[in-house]
């Protein structure tokens, strides 16, 4: 049995340890680290909105929450606790799973409904620690500040590890029968649960490693930049850029993410940044083409040749 999953989960093994040799050596190439860094950001949180839209059918907008919530977890214990870093980030995802938790009955709701419900509960979160009257405590609009750990080197190198965990995570999703079960119940819940499916049990399980994942990435992301406001991990940009690398790839995929992330965040430091206005457009037209001719991702133009696609 474990030669048969090895064997099924070799192309996983192969995508991480390309990933890990890629970002760990490109610092010696290309001396952006830190436009590096959030490359790898963006592809863990497509990676892990893809767990769980592209496994369970439920799309989040309001996936920055559990980025956030990990950030400012991350943030508020080192800033109030004095915690060693290392724990400090162990709680980021943590604190995301309990948020997850707390949401959980949104997942009762489904398609736009689930959708919204989840986009203004990421507003609240927002709204609650940008709370003026709470400046004691989250910072408030000021926002938060660990210099005190402040340490570039050893927060990319703890991303390149975090990249490599959830491409494993998402071959664990692609390869196994949890995985074939989360997408049996995307396409029938009523006869996946009659099939003896615990439809709700892993919904939930699916749920809380996309927030987890999310919340691990905020955890780092606060690590590696140490100064931040609200708005800088709660934006709404973030959750729109995950949705699209995710859907530019392919969802449901392992590659899919990897390559609408890496394609479309290199695309937006080429133009996005000296040129906005034409980024918006091309990004437009890349949704719009999307939509129409490619529902299922860049990948689907494999497999409607019969290229099986990981």
């Amino acid at each position: 049995m474990r030669e048969s999953w090895f064997k099924r989960a070799r192309a996983g093994l192969i995508t991480a340890a390309v990933l890990a040799l890629v970002f760990s050596l490109a610092p010696n190439v290309y001396n952006n680290s830190s436009l590096l860094f959030m490359m790898m950001t963006y592809i863990v949180l497509s990676q892990g909105l893809n767990l769980l839209y592209g496994f369970t059918g439920y799309l989040p907008f309001g996936y920055v929450g559990f980025f956030g919530t990990g950030a400012y977890a991350t943030a508020l214990l080192v800033m109030k606790l004095h915690l060693p870093i290392g724990l400090a980030i162990a709680a980021g995802p943590i604190a995301s799973m309990i948020v997850a938790l707390v949401l959980g009955p949104l997942l009762r709701l489904s398609g736009a409904y689930f959708s919204i419900a989840n986009l203004a509960a990421s507003q609240i979160l927002f709204i609650v620690i940008g709370n003026p009257n709470l400046q004691d405590i989250t910072g408030g609009p000021y926002g938060v500040k660990i210099d005190e750990v402040y340490n570039p080197t050893a927060s990319y190198a703890a991303m390149v590890v975090l990249v490599v965990v959830v491409t494993l995570i998402a071959t664990f999703f692609r390869r196994s029968r949890f995985g074939q079960g989360l997408k049996a119940m995307a396409d029938d819940p009523v006869s996946a649960e009659m099939s003896a499916i615990p439809v709700v049990r892993m919904r939930l399980l699916a749920w809380l490693t996309s927030a987890a994942v999310a919340g691990l990435a905020g955890a780092l992301y606060a690590w590696n930049l140490s100064v931040f406001y609200p708005d800088a991990v709660f934006t709404l940009e973030i959750s729109v850029f995950a949705i699209v690398f995710a859907l530019f790839g392919g969802v449901g995929t392992v590659l899919g993410p990897i390559i609408g992330a890496g394609l479309l965040y290199a695309l937006y430091n080429a133009i996005g940044i000296s040129e906005p206005q034409y980024f918006q457009l091309i990004y437009g037209v890349l949704i719009v083409g999307l939509v129409m001719f490619l529902p299922e991702g860049i990948l689907s133009l494999l497999t409607r040749r019969g290229i099986n696609v990981f």
